[in-house]
Order: structure tokens, then C-alpha cells, then sequence
């Protein structure tokens, strides 16, 4: 009964022994080994390693993307115009050594180094802009700049930064009013630009149209005077034959036309002297 409680007292010290030798690493987890407080290994594959009791002790910390969410803070921008800006960090652990010299360990130490050099960068960026160009399309590029400084400055901290995002921008009521107000005037701008070339094209294909009908009418004009001129000619033409083929016959259809257009035409009444010579076929069918 002795030797047995004994072998069940080596086994648990066994056991222990064995459990103060060895630690697990979890794929989700970086690891770092110290002897007496100095680093001696950092880079461990998921799985059994070992150590030595008292010598060795061993630290882990997360290998996931984490996140830091940073209430507003103000900014400047290029015309000295306060921003709040609400923006979240995401970030992971690369150098697990070098993480841990920077910070001891520490996330919330990591997290207020890392916010630091974010709101740096974003400090700088928002000083180069205007109100309007940060809160228009180029805040893409605008935030691509950040996070590229960012990523560059925290890998002293064995930090990889994976993306800075804005999440809210709000302008103070003074820097509202006077962006509305730039917006408004732009825009009015714009429009009385657009209403001016508008205007310029109007009267531009009001002049052309002026133009070509002048010109038509003109060309018309000169057809129709031709034509007229050659059509007196030809009549003029016509007359002058049949006024020497039978110039009594000629006399005498002339007279009967201008009856004919004066007397013929209803109720018109006609005073003249009997003697006049347009009445000369009323009174002798020869024109005696």
C-alpha cells in the first residue's frame, strides 16, 4: 500500500515536472521565452516546446487583427478650421520581440503608441487640406496616405497597421455655415458660368440663323427679279410682234382689256369726256 501511494506520488511529480517543461503554442497566439527577464526565442510554430523550470518563463499574446475605436478629436485643417473626427485602427502583432521591448507587453501601452502615430498622421494630412477637399472624394487618398505613414512608423513597435478608416466627420457650427456658404457660392458660380456660355451659344445660332435667311432671301430676291425681268422681256417681245403683225387688231385688244379691268367690274362708275380717245372703240367699232 506504501510503495503503491509512492509510485502515485512520483507520477504526480512526474507530471508537474513534465507540465513545468513544457507549454503549448496556439495558432492564434504568438509566444516569447525569457530567461531570468531576457528574450531567448520568439519564434515558435503552433504546437509542444520546451523550457526549464525557473530558468525559463513564457508570455503570449494575441496573433489576431485587433482594433482600436477612437472617440471624436479635433483637427486642423488647412484654413485653421476645427474637424471632429471619430476613427477605428486595425492592427496585429508581426515582431513579437520587438513588440514587447517598445511596450512591455502592454496592449493598452501598444494602443496609445499606436494612436499616437495615427492621429499624427492624420494631424498632417488634414493640415495640407481644406475643409472641403477632406470631406470630399479625396479623403480616400487622403486616409491611403495616412495609413501608409502609419504602417511605416509602427513597425518599430513590431505593429503591422492593416487599415485606418474615418468613421464620422462633423464640422463645428462656425465651419458649417462658412463650407455651405463656399458650396453655395461655387455652385452659383457654376451655374451663372453655364447660364453665360448658354446665352453666348443662343446668340451665336441666333446670328447664323439671321445670316443664312438674309442670305436666302437674298438669293431669292435675285431669282425672282431674273425671272421677272426675263418674263417682261419676253413679253414685251410677244407685244412688240403682234404690234407689228396687226397694229389695229393690237390697239383693239388693248382697249377692250382696259374696258374691260375700269368699267366691267359691278356698280363702278366712270366720268369722262366723250371726246377722250380711250372711248373711241364705244363709238366706232373701227376706232374712227
Amino acid at each position: 500500500m506504501g510503495s503503491m501511494r509512492a509510485a502515485v506520488v512520483t507520477v504526480a511529480l512526474a507530471f508537474v515536472a513534465l507540465t513545468m517543461t513544457v507549454f503549448y503554442v496556439d495558432q492564434r497566439e504568438l509566444a516569447v521565452k525569457f530567461r531570468f527577464g531576457e528574450i531567448v526565442d520568439s519564434e515558435f510554430e503552433p504546437g509542444l516546446h520546451f523550457k526549464i523550470p525557473i530558468v525559463n518563463n513564457v508570455q503570449f499574446f494575441p496573433k489576431r487583427i485587433l482594433t482600436i475605436n477612437n472617440p471624436q478629436e479635433l483637427f486642423l485643417t488647412f484654413e485653421k478650421k476645427n474637424l471632429l473626427v471619430d476613427f477605428f485602427v486595425k492592427w496585429r502583432i508581426i515582431d513579437v520581440a520587438d513588440f514587447y521591448r517598445a511596450t512591455r507587453g502592454e496592449q493598452l501601452i501598444s494602443a496609445q503608441r499606436l494612436l499616437e502615430i495615427v492621429k499624427d498622421g492624420i494631424r498632417a494630412e488634414f493640415a495640407k487640406r481644406t475643409v472641403v477637399e477632406v470631406v470630399s472624394a479625396e479623403r480616400r487618398a487622403l486616409m491611403g496616405d495616412v495609413l501608409a505613414n502609419a504602417r511605416n512608423d509602427a513597425k518599430q513597435l513590431g505593429i503591422d497597421v492593416i487599415d485606418v478608416r474615418v468613421k464620422r466627420i462633423e464640422l463645428a457650427d462656425e465651419v458649417s455655415e462658412a463650407v455651405f456658404n463656399r458650396m453655395r457660392q461655387e455652385r452659383a458660380r457654376t451655374a451663372s458660368e453655364l447660364r453665360a456660355e448658354g446665352a453666348e451659344n443662343a446668340e451665336r445660332i441666333r446670328a447664323e440663323a439671321d445670316r443664312e435667311r438674309t442670305v436666302i432671301l437674298a438669293e431669292a430676291y435675285r431669282d425672282a427679279e431674273k425671272i421677272r425681268g426675263e418674263g417682261d422681256a419676253v413679253s414685251a417681245e410677244t407685244y412688240a410682234k403682234a404690234y407689228q403683225k396687226d397694229e389695229e387688231f393690237y390697239r383693239f385688244h388693248r382697249s377692250i382689256q382696259a374696258y374691260r379691268d375700269s368699267i366691267g367690274t359691278g356698280n363702278d362708275i366712270l366720268v369722262m369726256d366723250t371726246k377722250s380717245d380711250f372711248l373711241r372703240y364705244l363709238k366706232d367699232s373701227k376706232g374712227q
